[in-house]
């Protein structure tokens, strides 16, 4: 048997080796960065700037071009070489609240309504009867049938004030979607409520009389007149203010216009759009690219205009381009139907040649907002055209809206065959829509 005391070495070397163990792992975990707190706070601070991203909506266009607006992101593009296949741009934002007002009627929509908000028509289109002075049952039915974009009103469906406060009243009550109602209120010659003394509105003087005072003031008061007579019985857009530069001794347009100084009618043309707008009316430049120099009533025939592009950017352009680059842009531009060879390269009228529309009016000018026709029941597209075959090659160019149809069905029915065989894409048909439903909200009409 060994001996106690010589175990005691042994148990020393062990202590010892422990101790040195000991003092080697406290030093090691104190040299040790205290990493799990700091991983822990980075997701926390991921997680608040995720909770602040605004979502963004899939498959819906901006009406506006632009960048993305602060807060949105582009999707991650993956490594190229993963795929081939071409990336799809990340949606945009609604650049307004209008637009994103516009964007959710949109989506609500069937198809038939979509293409509907196309046309703006009379209310005797809409209800077939004789003359329209009372809106009732019969279109309270034709708005369920035809629930149009907009209906236009003439002198004659005017009577009194009571009676046409409540024909729109009624009008706009059985509309699903809210209407843009219409009229032609320039003041002078064309004046469908101040020339009626019982509808209770107060008469404006031709644009030319203030064309020759030239005083802005007078100019926004007789805009605010305007809007007053509109609104009053329940209009929310008026189809002025007259842009055209007069020019020539012959010229159909005549007292319409302001001035044949094309920066004279610039100025008191927007003038009119600004004092329109701020009384809550909707206004549409007209007639682009330029009525001035025709001698030929579009009522009744085509009116050829012989100038080039470079005489028209000098004078006729010079009111839509000043409007349409300033901050009162107009809602609304109505292209005519002349004709301009010089420029279209043949005798095309201007709102079915996609040179006129979308390329000058569109890109050149950078027009964002609802492009109408004007009036197709004029000799000028029905002595050339059916109603739907000019509705068809109308939207094609890049308008939005066709103006009095000659047969509102044939129109309509036209449309929706053509983008149902692909001559009209429904990325346009959708772009269009969402152009008027954007102006509705803007101005209040799409609640």
């Amino acid at each position: 048997m060994d001996h106690p005391r010589s175990k005691l070495p042994t148990i020393l070397a062990v202590l010892f080796c422990i101790v040195l163990l000991c003092g080697v792992g406290f030093l090691l975990w104190k040299t040790l960065p205290e990493k799990q707190p700091k991983q822990v706070e980075s997701l926390e601070t991921d997680r608040v700037f995720a909770s602040d991203q605004p979502a963004v909506e899939p498959d819906r266009e901006d009406p506006y071009e632009g960048e993305l607006p602060e807060g949105a992101q582009a999707a991650e593009q993956p490594d190229e070489t993963t795929s081939d296949t071409p990336q799809t741009p990340a949606p945009e934002e609604p650049s307004s609240d209008a637009a994103k007002k516009a964007q959710t009627v949109l989506a609500s929509m069937t198809q038939d309504e979509k293409l509907w908000q196309l046309f703006f028509v009379t209310p005797e289109a809409l209800t077939n009867v004789n003359t329209a002075t009372v809106a009732g049952e019969t279109t309270k039915n034709a708005l369920q049938t035809y629930p149009v974009g907009g209906i236009i009103y003439f002198a004659k469906n005017l009577e009194t004030r009571e009676q046409a406060a409540a024909m729109l009243a009624n009008t706009q009550s059985y509309s699903r979607i809210p209407l843009f109602l219409g009229t032609d209120e320039e003041g002078g010659t064309v004046s469908r409520i101040g020339a009626n003394e019982a509808l209770g509105g107060t008469k404006v003087a031709d644009m030319r009389s203030y064309g020759q005072s030239a005083d802005p003031a007078q100019v926004y008061n007789a805009g605010q007149t305007l809007a007053a007579n509109l609104t009053g019985l329940g209009f929310n857009l008026d189809f002025a203010p007259d842009c055209d530069v007069v020019s020539g001794a012959d010229n159909v347009i005549g007292s319409r216009s302001f001035s044949s100084d094309p920066e004279l009618c610039a100025s008191l043309a927007g003038i009119i759009v600004k004092s329109l707008r701020a009384g809550g009316v909707v206004s549409c430049l007209k007639h682009f690219p330029g009525y001035g120099s025709a001698t030929v009533d579009d009522h009744n025939g085509t009116s050829i205009i012989e100038k080039s592009l470079e005489e028209l950017q000098a004078t006729d352009l010079v009111p839509f381009q000043s409007i349409i680059s300033s901050e009162d842009s107009a809602p609304f531009v109505m292209v005519t139907h002349l004709s301009y060879p010089n420029v279209v390269g043949d005798d095309t009228p201007a709102d079915l040649s996609s040179a006129i529309v979308t390329d000058l009016l569109r890109e050149t000018l950078g027009f964002r907002n609802v492009i109408i026709t004007d009036s197709h029941a004029m000799a000028s597209i029905t002595d050339r055209y059916s109603a739907g075959e000019a509705a068809v090659k109308a939207l094609a160019a890049g308008c939005d809206m066709i103006l009095m149809p000659a047969d509102l069905q044939a129109a309509f029915d036209a449309v929706k065959a053509a983008v149902a065989d692909g001559t009209l894409t429904q990325a346009r048909i959708d772009e269009s829509v969402l152009r008027i439903l954007t102006v509705k909200a803007e101005f209040g009409i799409l609640q």
